[in-house]
């Protein structure tokens, strides 16, 4: 059973989404909270698997809060997947390095939420795929100034290989394709990195890639 705190301003919308989710019997709704500082107290009391999480809220918004929870040792279990109206790239960007595992957009249908919080506690990152579109984009394709261009240490040679291959947004079937190699030993290697790099998945891989220089800017 999948235990998920909702988060959100709006009661009816709290609502709905209880329903949605009670209608997988995988998914229980672990509790509620209306903005973010209720949000981290609540997942302190109730340890859910996933919070799904708003961004605009009263008080305390949903990016501070995936941060403070994100950075809760107790919470190491919790996942945490924002869920918003905007497509704003810097919701994206924020909710990123705040240690969101994903991104999905209110208009989603019923079918597709319930299948974002079963992957998002599996450790899968999830984005809608207009985003996710943006999101290696802007990565791939914005330079900043002073990026050493140098692997995190510990890696072997083929971790680094993957590593960048996953920040320039492919799929561990193409990556395997690239590397001759079978997907199986992709997601080993992912493994791997997960743990050297100390991340939660593979959006935060992304960033490693990143900020390593290991993704070049298009151009």
């Amino acid at each position: 059973m999948t235990r998920v705190l909702l988060v959100d301003d709006q009661p009816l919308l709290r609502r709905s989404l209880a329903m949605i989710i009670g209608s997988d019997p995988a998914l229980e709704v672990a509790g509620e909270a209306a903005d973010g500082t209720e949000a981290v107290v609540r997942a302190r009391a109730t340890r859910p698997d996933v919070v799904l999480m708003d961004v605009r809220m009263p008080h305390l918004d949903g990016l501070e809060a995936t941060r403070r929870i994100c950075a809760d040792p107790a919470l190491s279990g919790t996942r945490v997947l924002v869920l918003s109206m905007f497509e704003l790239d810097e919701y994206v960007w924020q909710a990123l390095h705040a240690g969101a595992s994903g991104f999905l957009l209110k208009d989603a249908r019923p079918e597709d939420l319930i299948e974002a919080i079963h992957r998002t506690a599996e450790g899968v990152s999830l984005f809608a795929p207009s985003i996710l579109t943006r999101l290696v984009t802007h990565y791939v394709g914005t330079p900043r100034p002073g990026r050493p261009g140098t692997a995190p240490g510990g890696l072997t040679a083929r971790e680094v290989e993957v590593l960048t291959l996953v920040g320039g947004g492919l799929s561990n079937d193409e990556i395997a394709t690239a590397l001759v190699i079978s997907v199986k030993t992709v997601k080993t290697h992912i493994t791997h990195l997960l743990a050297k790099l100390a991340a939660r998945d593979r959006a935060q891989l992304v960033i490693a890639a990143f900020d390593a220089g290991l993704v070049r800017p298009r151009g």
